[in-house]
């Protein structure tokens, strides 16, 4: 059995643009940004590089100094001033690369957003960091209500 055929119409042409033509007037449509509907977009530059200071002293030395341990147990062995069994270098070394990971943790979550640094070690900014850290993860509308509580 045949199906029907519809009645083909064809509403749309599609008007042909060269490439100059299409590309002409793209500088010239700039979306209007109202200052109170935007939204933000991330971390603040200002922040990223408090951040990245942090990081770098709380989890980059105790990181490099995971991986000394590999050379400096092994200029020790090979220069016969001692006997270090390989648990132990590896014991060590993972120790040190622990604690760079809580360093990175500890080097995030203490970062000030505000424009003033904070103070050196920045343990106050962290129960509020968290809340932050807790907010982004919960959906939009759990944002929703729990910004009108507070109000």
């Amino acid at each position: 059995m045949k199906k029907k055929q519809g009645k083909k119409r064809n509403l749309t042409k599609k008007k042909k643009i060269s490439d100059v033509e299409a590309f002409k007037n793209i500088e010239k449509k700039d979306p209007v940004i109202n200052s109170k509907t935007k939204q933000s977009n991330g971390i603040p530059k200002y922040v990223a590089d408090r951040m990245a200071k942090r990081i770098f002293f709380t989890a980059g030395i105790p990181t490099i100094m995971g991986m000394s341990v590999f050379v400096i147990s092994y200029i020790i062995v090979t220069k016969n001033i001692a006997e270090i069994p390989p648990s132990s270098t590896i014991a060590i070394s993972a120790f040190f690369f622990l604690l760079g990971l809580g360093g990175l943790s500890f080097g995030i979550l203490s970062a000030s957003w505000d424009k003033e640094p904070g103070s050196f070690f920045g343990i106050e900014n962290i129960p509020l960091n968290i809340e932050r850290a807790k907010a982004a993860f919960r959906p939009a509308t759990q944002n929703f209500d729990v910004k009108k509580q507070i109000k």
